[in-house]
């Protein structure tokens, strides 16, 4: 079994830093209309950019792996927030964008299939809180 680390350091006022496993750090802060100053990742969007980045990485070794031509793609996450407190999500989707003009659209569902479905375990925890709906779009140059 591995575990990850991560220290996360006040920094004042509403900042935080917080270190990862590979030593990187960021920045984490609450939007000025809860006392922060802004500047930072707020602490349930950095979820969803775990989330994305969870798949976009799958799906980028896929690419490569399955030898399809893929000028860009990228991963638009929307979720909705509850209005009770704590506030959480119940609903993510996840928009999968793909740009090229040789799109093979078959193997590319497949790549981000096999993420959805088997790889990608950001995706799985957020099955446990929230209703997860995927789209693939294709945009051929």
């Amino acid at each position: 079994m591995s575990t990850h680390n991560t220290t996360t350091t006040w920094k004042g006022k509403m900042q935080f830093e917080s270190t990862n496993p590979s030593g990187e750090t960021l920045l984490i802060n609450a939007g000025e209309e809860n006392g922060g100053e802004g500047a930072g990742f707020r602490p349930k969007a950095l979820m969803l950019s775990a989330l994305a980045g969870c798949s976009g990485l799958d799906v980028a070794s896929l690419i490569e792996k399955m030898k399809l031509e893929v000028d860009d793609f990228k991963i638009e996450t929307t979720a909705n927030l509850t209005e009770e407190d704590p506030k959480t999500y119940d609903e993510v989707t996840l928009e999968y964008h793909f740009y090229g003009s040789n799109l093979n659209e078959d193997r590319l569902k497949r790549a981000v299939d096999l993420s959805v479905e088997k790889y990608c375990g950001v995706l799985e925890m957020f099955r446990k809180f929230a209703k997860v709906e995927v789209k693939i779009l294709f945009h051929n140059k």
